[in-house]
């Protein structure tokens, strides 16, 4: 898609009937126009858009042109709901719980967070609960312990995820962040530490990819269930 013509994206209109994801935009790099007409596509259809890493003059122009749109600036996205109800993520049967480090990881905990009720998840957040203060972690366990998927976001050494898997019996997706002093190398140190956790079966996502956590745990929440036929 150039900056000159921001005609050019072309919606991957079958993406929600093969994989039960829709496409979604990534604003970063993408300009007004771009971002602007990527959401005109998707109400021209009556479908529902969501945006992920929205600036703020980004969302201040989404906002201006689709009143419609819900902009939530710590998570940096923009949802536009659907213009016909029945093309609405249905409400899917699971508790997600976003779980949180500290309140420097809040921006991609809120991402995933925002990205799972856009596609019909029920989640919530438990935030700073770090291990540097594990009575902290240790008087949600009964919160964790009822969820049926865990998003658990940190960063500086990454030992979060770790520790939950160990306490819980629910899948885990654990999401580095690039939050550290120098020696964790923009969130290299907590992604090694989260590949390398001694909990068996930690799933681990790309470095602040709070959006692909929420999708992974949708996947699972899907697991098993009827698939439609690919288009």
């Amino acid at each position: 898609m150039s900056a000159a013509d921001p005609a050019t994206f072309r919606w991957d209109v079958a993406r929600r009937a093969r994989t039960g994801l829709p496409e979604v935009a990534y604003a970063e790099g993408k300009s007004i126009a771009q971002l602007v007409h990527v959401f005109r596509v998707w109400q021209g259809h009556g479908a529902p858009g969501l945006a992920t890493r929205v600036r703020p003059e980004q969302a201040a122009a989404l906002v201006a042109a689709f009143p419609a749109i819900v902009s939530d600036a710590l998570a940096r996205t923009a949802t536009l709901p659907a213009r016909d109800p029945d093309r609405e993520f249905p409400a899917c049967a699971g508790d997600v719980v976003v779980v949180c480090a500290g309140t420097s990881d809040l921006a991609v905990a809120h991402e995933a967070l925002a990205t799972a009720r856009f596609l019909g998840l029920s989640a919530t957040l438990v935030a700073d609960v770090g291990v540097a203060g594990l009575d902290r972690l240790l008087a949600v366990r009964d919160r964790l312990t009822r969820a049926d998927v865990i998003v658990c976001v940190a960063g500086m050494e990454g030992a979060l995820p770790s520790v939950v898997a160990g306490l819980v019996r629910a899948p885990v997706v654990a999401v580095p962040t690039s939050v550290g002093y120098g020696a964790s190398l923009l969130g290299v140190t907590p992604l090694l530490a989260m590949l390398t956790s001694c909990a068996p079966g930690v799933v681990v996502v790309n470095i602040d990819n709070g959006f692909g956590a929420a999708c992974a745990a949708w996947r699972i929440l899907h697991a098993g269930r009827p698939r439609p036929e690919p288009a």
